[in-house]
């Protein structure tokens, strides 16, 4: 599988921060996940793989090509929206389709109309007048209006209603149909990723913790529950946090089949979500959000 995106041993330092020998790649063809709590590196390691920050060592190379190399191809083929967007608030859709157009080789004016026709959108609206959640949509439209191979979404759908979320989803799954694009999608909002992603990379304390297939991720780790008295010193080794109330523990698990045959029925096993994985491997669900 080519890869579209790729981080060999990438490490960035801030004054309070330190990103620490990161790899990971994003394969064309698939919806790569990225997910970590607030704090985590996310916003970082996007910046680099966009070029915005450089990195102080290791490699970043997209589409087998560095910035360096061949920076102004690099940016005609990557279409990026961000959580907040950064379009002219006094200029209208069709005055703002003309500025970002001229930018782009390929943009296509015909792909733009069909996208503002499905987010309902107007070209003679103004864009400082559009809710939060249509400002998100017109940046996914431009995003997707100059054929870019790599799609990058920094928490597109969280300022959405559930339907236009829906919507969303289904169009990044529709763009990487001809499995000819990539896209790279951080979030929050992991139920999101559940339905649509290929790849999960799971950032923490500006380290990779997890970077494999969604399913497999979702295979191997399991919440765990049962009596206290179950937990000595050794059954404390099979998982990767526990938590214990009054009325028994419940933990996280990637040994299912080791957790099965020494306690067996005395225990409850149920596959975790995303978020679980994320709660019980940072420790704090306040720090998700």
């Amino acid at each position: 599988m080519e890869e579209v995106v790729s981080f060999h041993h990438v490490h960035k330092t801030y004054k309070n921060f330190l990103l620490r020998d990161v790899s990971f790649s994003v394969k064309k063809g698939f919806i790569t996940g990225f997910i970590g709590p607030n704090g985590a590196g996310k916003t970082t390691t996007i910046k680099l793989m966009l070029d915005l920050v450089k990195p102080d060592s290791g490699e970043i190379n997209l589409f087998n090509q560095t910035y360096q190399s061949n920076r102004e191809e690099i940016k005609q083929r990557v279409g990026v929206v961000f959580s907040e967007h950064h379009l002219y608030q006094h200029l209208t859709i069709e005055k703002m389709k003309k500025v970002v157009s001229n930018f782009y080789s390929k943009w296509d004016d015909d792909r733009f109309e069909h996208y503002l026709k499905q987010f309902n959108l107007r070209p003679d609206q103004k864009i400082g007048q559009l809710s939060k959640g249509m400002g998100m949509k017109l940046s996914i439209a431009i995003a997707l209006s100059h054929h870019a191979d790599l799609i990058v979404l920094d928490e597109p759908t969280s300022a959405l209603d559930p339907i236009s979320r829906r919507e969303i989803l289904q169009l990044l799954m529709d763009v990487i149909q001809d499995e000819e694009k990539a896209v790279f999608f951080s979030t929050h909002i992991t139920t999101d990723l559940e339905q649509i992603a290929d790849y999960i990379l799971f950032l923490h304390n500006g380290t990779v913790l997890l970077h494999d297939e969604k399913d497999a991720i979702l295979d191997q780790h399991f919440i765990v529950r049962g009596a206290t008295d179950l937990l000595d010193s050794d059954t404390r080794k099979l998982f990767l946090q526990v938590k214990e109330t009054s009325f028994g523990f419940e933990a996280l698990t990637n040994q299912a089949s080791l957790v099965r045959r020494l306690m067996g029925d005395e225990v409850v096993m149920e596959k975790a979500s995303l978020e679980e994985i994320m709660v019980y491997t940072i420790g704090d669900r306040s720090e998700i959000r």
